[in-house]
């Protein structure tokens, strides 16, 4: 299926910047653990095979996008990384500060709800559904700017 073109907001998950020199820090530390100060083979090659994989797992852990657009009826739609809700599925929203999160994600959390949570993401967004369909009571979605994903959903901001 193909994603249309036009989206009216888009979020990449990124984690935060300073993570990245902490990783290969810590990476440069075991590999030069491993060198060791001897020649040869054991020079080089912990560098060559250990500085990728904080590279490539900060990417991995960066990968989750959080979009709206249109669908493929031309309706607006939010897309948390493979997920898709039409708006016309939403009940209520409502923005839910870094202070609530704990409450949100703890003894509150409806075990049916659908939880995109990135730790390093300080808000949240709560879509209430209103689907007879499906069993998912609600949508928690991690986000950085939640008042702009509840702009481009169109729907009313309950919080």
């Amino acid at each position: 299926m193909s994603r249309p073109e036009t989206a009216a907001y888009s979020e990449r998950l990124w984690v935060p910047w300073w993570w990245w020199p902490i990783g290969l820090a810590i990476a440069g530390l075991l590999a030069a653990e491993v060198h060791m100060g001897a020649p040869g083979v054991r020079a080089w090659l912990p560098y060559v095979l250990l500085l990728p994989v904080p590279v490539w797992a900060l990417l991995w852990l960066s990968r989750h996008r959080v979009e709206v657009g249109p669908d493929a009826d031309g309706t607006a739609e939010l897309r948390a990384d493979r997920a898709h809700l039409p708006v016309t599925y939403v009940a209520r929203a409502a923005a839910v500060p870094g202070s609530a999160k704990s409450a949100a994600l703890g003894r509150q959390l409806d075990p049916a709800a659908y939880v995109q949570h990135r730790p390093w993401i300080g808000s949240l967004i709560l879509l209430v559904l209103d689907d007879p369909d499906d069993p998912t009571p609600y949508w928690l979605i991690s986000t950085r700017r939640p008042d702009r994903v509840l702009k481009a959903l169109g729907v009313r901001n309950a919080g």
